[in-house]
């Protein structure tokens, strides 16, 4: 029986099946198997007839010369600050992002911000004609950047065209429009999502310029294709924000050259994205009284420290079943915080419906937020405001049991500079057991031992909290 020239892949996972398969083995996703052609090869290792045997691979010592690569900036300073400081050549970034977050415009402003600053920039757009993507330029205010301007396809062709201009910059939107044509099988697929971001980022190794990839995202969330893409590339960022709000967050997920749980808080106007450099007021809201179930949590996202609002409601459950939903926060971390409260404060919430929400569409995942979210519960359990002058942060155990968090300088700097007066935070490492009270930097900071004095101080009147 001769042997079939096609293969099946998945389209969520990248797994390889010699038949059609309802549902993918590997992953488990249904109907995502699509048939793609092979081409018989004679070993991974095999060298063509008649080719000359190449130069062995060279070795250095680990220790050498040390100098730092100057970085390539855009003039988009959240941009910049998310990528650890600025570009680095011979690189490769993947961005992705939900359908109209912003991508294109996001980049569009960056390429021209290098253009201006003296670098070469190539933009490849496989989703736009030029004059789609000059009109945007135009909106944006950017037309006059001496940005280089591709509409094309075909990997070979715009290989063969970068190599020709040689760009400090590229940018490709998007990585599962291009095609190869030394594989057969349709544009965007697995196959051919994986060999044109290898080419990219070989191409960027060795021309020195920096790749700039753009990614369609999943229904999940995730970048569509293989996980290896993001293995190939240097950095991974994505871009969030909700449809209904003007504010985008870039937040880096993998960077060899930055940190990263660095974002960039954008706010997209008429003419694209604005950068805004203080988000604390900004997630914060209108100041005066807060109602009851709101507290401010004092968080820090990568090297930058942020206030935002966590809002908590209580509600009575319509039905048998009580309902537990978050938006912006872990879920499970509700559950596990509603299990503490209960059981090591004594506070009920069975035939209740808790809601849960960070204000301004950010989502939080720093264990710091526990005590942010427990004040926000029983406030809203009791129906009492909490502190309009007061931030809250630190992390709770299973036991109770308030831990110390870092960077509480931090903190406690931004908490003062946007008019805190007082601050919920954990003890001090070697101070007493017991929950006291002390003055740093114009913020009067109470120190919380144990959850329930959280909760008593989270129920009472506002007159017996300020004592």
């Amino acid at each position: 029986m001769p042997k079939s020239d096609s293969i099946f892949v998945c389209q969520s996972c990248g797994a390889i099946h010699p038949k059609w398969l309802g549902k993918c083995e590997a992953c488990g996703s249904w109907n995502t198997l699509q048939e793609e052609g092979v081409r018989a090869a004679p070993g991974a290792l095999a060298a063509p007839v008649g080719a000359k045997r190449g130069k062995a691979a060279a070795f250095v010592d680990l220790i050498g010369e040390a100098h730092s690569v100057p970085r390539l900036k855009t003039g988009i300073a959240e941009f910049d600050r998310v990528c650890g400081g600025g570009l680095v050549p011979a690189s490769a970034l993947l961005v992705g992002g939900d359908p109209g977050v912003g991508k294109s415009t996001l980049l569009l402003q960056a390429a021209a911000g290098a253009a201006r600053g003296g670098a070469t920039v190539a933009y490849v757009t496989g989703e736009e004609a030029e004059a789609q993507i000059q009109d945007r330029a135009r909106r944006l205010g950017v037309a006059q950047a001496p940005v280089k301007l591709a509409a094309e396809t075909d990997l070979r062709k715009v290989l063969d065209g970068l190599k020709a201009l040689r760009p400090d910059l590229v940018v490709v939107d998007s990585i599962q429009t291009l095609w190869s044509d030394g594989i057969e099988s349709a544009p965007g697929t697995v196959t051919q999502v994986r060999a044109c971001a290898h080419e990219l980022a070989r191409f960027a190794k060795k021309s020195g310029a920096c790749v700039l990839l753009v990614g369609h995202v999943t229904k999940d969330g995730q970048i569509a294709g293989p996980r290896v893409v993001e293995h190939l590339v240097d950095a991974v960022v994505y871009f969030e924000g909700e449809r209904g709000l003007p504010y985008r967050i870039l937040r880096a997920v993998k960077n060899r050259f930055g940190p990263t749980d660095e974002i960039g808080v954008f706010e997209m106007g008429e003419t694209g994205l604005m950068e805004t450099p203080n988000p604390s007021a900004l997630f914060l809201g209108g100041g005066g009284e807060r109602p009851s179930g709101s507290a401010v949590f004092a968080g820090v996202e990568g090297t930058r420290p942020l206030l935002v609002e966590v809002q908590a409601l209580a509600a009575p459950a319509a039905y048998g079943t009580a309902r537990r939903a978050a938006v912006g926060a872990d879920s499970a971390r509700l559950a596990m915080i509603l299990a503490v409260l209960e059981t090591r404060c004594g506070l009920s919430f069975a035939g209740r419906d808790v809601y849960l929400s960070i204000a301004g569409g950010l989502r939080i995942t720093e264990p710091a937020a526990d005590l942010a979210v427990a004040a926000a519960l029983a406030s809203a359990l009791a129906d009492v405001p909490l502190d309009a002058d007061g931030v809250i942060f630190g992390e709770i155990a299973l036991s109770g049991e308030i831990r110390p968090v870092g960077r509480t300088e931090l903190r406690l700097k931004e908490a003062q500079k946007l008019g805190f007066k007082t601050a919920y935070a954990p003890r001090r490492e070697g101070a007493a057991d017991k929950a006291g009270s002390r003055e740093k930097g114009g913020v009067r900071v109470r120190e919380i031992a144990h959850i329930s004095d959280l909760a008593a101080l989270a129920t009472a009147p506002a007159e017996g909290r300020r004592r």
